[in-house]
């Protein structure tokens, strides 16, 4: 049986921003992201960690299913900060939030419930799993920022996936 740091090194996980803050579309930006997925496969990472949050999290977490589902011998962990985080959320998110957890090979409520902290302490929880972090950053303070910056303070390498 694998240890969790044994199986760490064969996991990655995601950060990114909500679509109002990116600069791109979501075609652009899904498209960098499979770029980075499929690269991240043929380094030997079959494991994908997704924050489940709207934009970057829920996009990478579709891709990652659907190769799954096209026979890549990978898997999707959800690890999301609380349940009903997706409750203030559009119609159209809510579904996409809801299919994704019930695809998942593994979800995980980091936080019992909302807490000021509980975005971070999901963050830090995905790296803290990970060998390689793929971030979609504007370059703006923000917690996708500082999950880039905590990953490079624990050693984790953070790939930009270039949107």
């Amino acid at each position: 049986m694998a240890t969790e740091a044994e199986k760490r090194l064969h996991r990655c996980c995601f950060t990114g921003h909500r679509p109002e803050k990116l600069q791109a579309p979501e075609g652009v930006v899904t498209a960098a992201l499979e770029k980075e997925i499929r690269q991240a496969i043929a380094d030997g990472f079959n494991v994908f960690i997704t924050g489940m949050a709207r934009g970057v999290d829920i996009w990478a977490a579709e891709i990652v299913l659907r190769l799954r589902d096209a026979g890549e011998a990978v898997r999707l962990i959800c690890a999301c900060p609380y349940q009903g985080f997706e409750r203030g959320w559009k119609q159209s998110w809510q579904e996409r939030y809801q299919a994704i957890l019930s695809a998942a090979d593994l979800v995980r409520f980091i936080c019992p419930g909302y807490s000021c902290s509980c975005f971070q302490r999901r963050n830090e929880w995905m790296v803290d799993h990970a060998a390689r972090v793929i971030a979609v950053w504007n370059g703006q303070p923000s917690g996708t920022k500082n999950t880039i910056d905590y990953a490079r303070r624990m050693g984790v390498p953070v790939v930009a996936a270039k949107a």
